[in-house]
């Protein structure tokens, strides 16, 4: 089939659908996207809340537990260990399927009826970790976002095998590190920033690999005992080191500034896609046949993936968030796990195959519309039917969504094939990442039929100003686990934690400033601008490449193919 041109049916813009994508959509029986492929990560994202929490009881046992649903909010929601429990039955709202509505309609419906999961984590967690959200197999942590297989870990987003870190965001198979992002096989690290790779005792390292004892430096890769790119001997390097004393707020601040003054005297890696090949995008990790990939790892033939780690994952396109072993995923988003050939299906997985339009399910198998559904097989709006009656339904009600398709406040048709509408998310509009990547003011939310949330007027206490706290950590008393300290930035208070002060201590690092949520999205604001992908011409053989860098954050770039020439 030839390359099309259509027009996207949100925005009105123009885009292509390419021989490979017809492909995909054949193999998985799925008619092609009237949407673009950015209209259909901001469509998804309206269903991902990431950071935004409150208090709210229980619906099941009544007790008062951190929830991703604001308080009232008209959804039945219980708390982890309420929803994993055996204490109630999702056939209990199963339902007909009424042919006189549209499919979306009636699945809206069962959304308010069935219970939701308040933070989304599994049963462990939540008895040895239960302050985080989408995370998993974690042991001793406290606000990870996007997590799992973590222990003794705080305050960051996407973390996969970590163990001892604060402060960190973007980190895999790392240990004891601070206020790092992007770091993969680090060890007693600080103050690591854009893709530091299997380094020991480094501070201050960016876009470096395979180093030992470095600090403030820039693209540097299996060296040793250097400082501002500078080489020391042994004795000379821990002589001029001891001139840095970190545990001080004063010095650690002068010298992060000192760091990134002095990394952008340097060309930096115009993009990371280390160990893979014929992939576009960035963060893009020991893959093949990606395009259009971000922020992911092990993926193989798929096109427009964000934020998926764990492999395998293979053949999947349209696909946002999780991993773990899934393969012929579709416009899913927050799903993964041992699953498979899943449409249109948000926060599912685990053992899962072959389910669409599904909240909420968690293993067996054909899945249709289904929310909250434990294991079972053969399910349409939570209803068992055997084998010939689902496959019969299914078909029917697949006609009826392209005969009788549901519209939304803003007139866009929704068939069979698309994923659920910007209206139907159980989550405010402003509470999502659909937020952070596409931004909207309230009255353009409510214009689009969104939910929109004021935020919470809540009152802290402030004990200690930020301004008032011990500059050198070794003068911090243990009495400073008693006091809420006031944010640097933002109306919040917050507390140091037990377990975070013997960490500080441990690395020699100075009690923080800012409250956990304003380091947090620091780091995932310099994110965003990580991903976003721009045209440049190389400084030396002048041709045009992709990267993340504009003129005004990096003046002098190298396509891949001098970099590695010039720097490696």
């Amino acid at each position: 089939m030839n390359t099309e041109t259509r027009v996207c049916q949100n925005c009105k813009r123009n885009f292509t659908i390419e021989p490979e994508d017809f492909d995909f959509y054949k193999k998985i029986q799925v008619p092609p996207p009237t949407w673009c492929p950015k209209c259909r990560l901001q469509r998804r994202l309206s269903f991902f809340n990431l950071f935004t929490l409150y208090r709210r009881k229980c619906d099941l046992c009544g007790e008062l537990k951190v929830s991703s649903f604001p308080p009232g909010s008209p959804y039945r929601v219980y708390c982890p260990q309420c929803w994993w429990s055996d204490d109630w039955d999702p056939l209990e709202y199963s339902r007909e399927y009424d042919f006189s509505k549209p499919f979306f309609e009636q699945f809206n419906s069962l959304l308010h009826e069935a219970p939701l999961l308040g933070i989304s984590i599994d049963l462990p967690t939540s008895r040895e970790s239960p302050f985080n959200h989408h995370a998993g197999h974690l042991k001793n942590c406290y606000l990870l976002f996007f997590a799992d297989f973590c222990e003794d870990s705080a305050y960051g987003f996407y973390h996969v095998q970590t163990k001892a870190l604060i402060d960190c965001s973007l980190a895999s198979t790392s240990e004891l590190c601070y206020d790092s992002m992007h770091i993969y096989k680090c060890s007693r690290g600080i103050g690591l920033r854009s893709h530091v790779t299997e380094s020991i005792d480094c501070a201050f390292l960016k876009d470096c690999s395979n180093c030992q004892n470095c600090f403030a430096s820039a693209n540097l890769y299996n060296k040793k005992y250097h400082i501002f790119n500078k080489p020391y001997s042994k004795e000379e390097y821990f002589a001029e080191i001891k001139k840095w004393d970190l545990g001080s707020y004063k010095t650690y601040e002068e010298v992060k500034k000192l760091a990134e003054t002095h990394w952008r005297k340097f060309t930096p890696k115009p993009r990371f896609d280390e160990l893979s090949v014929r992939s576009t995008g960035n963060y893009v990790f020991e893959s093949k046949n990606c395009r259009d990939c971000y922020e992911v790892v092990g993926v193989e033939d798929s096109r427009f993936l964000l934020m998926t780690y764990t492999p395998p994952i293979k053949d999947c396109y349209d696909y946002t968030s999780w991993g773990n072993n899934v393969s012929l995923m579709y416009e899913c988003c927050v799903s993964g796990e041992y699953a498979s050939n899943l449409r249109f299906c948000q926060e599912s997985g685990i053992n899962l195959y072959n389910a669409e339009y599904c909240k909420l399910s968690t293993g067996g198998s054909d899945h249709f519309g289904c929310v909250s559904m434990k294991k079972g097989k053969h399910c349409i709006l939570n209803k068992p039917y055997t084998e010939r009656e689902f496959q019969a339904l299914r078909e029917k009600i697949i006609t009826h969504m392209t005969e009788m398709p549901y519209t939304d406040k803003k007139g866009r048709i929704y068939r069979y094939g698309e994923f659920f509408p910007f209206e139907l998310s159980p989550h405010p509009y402003n509470d999502t990442v659909a937020q952070r990547f596409f931004p909207l003011s309230k009255e353009q939310a409510v214009g689009e039929g969104l939910v929109w949330q004021e935020p919470e007027s809540r009152e802290y206490t402030i004990t200690k100003k930020a301004s008032e706290i011990p500059d050198h950590i070794k003068d911090a008393a243990d009495s400073i686990l008693n006091e809420t300290i006031g944010c640097l930035s933002c109306s919040r208070g917050f507390k140091i934690t037990n377990t975070e002060l013997r960490f500080l201590r441990k690395m020699n690092v100075p009690l923080p400033r800012k409250c956990p949520f304003c380091r947090i999205e620091e780091k995932f604001s310099q994110w965003m601008k990580n991903l976003a992908i721009k045209k440049r011409l190389c400084d030396k053989c002048g041709s045009e490449f992709e990267t993340s860098y504009s003129k005004e954050e990096a003046p002098n770039i190298l396509c891949k193919t001098c970099y590695l020439q010039e720097v490696v």
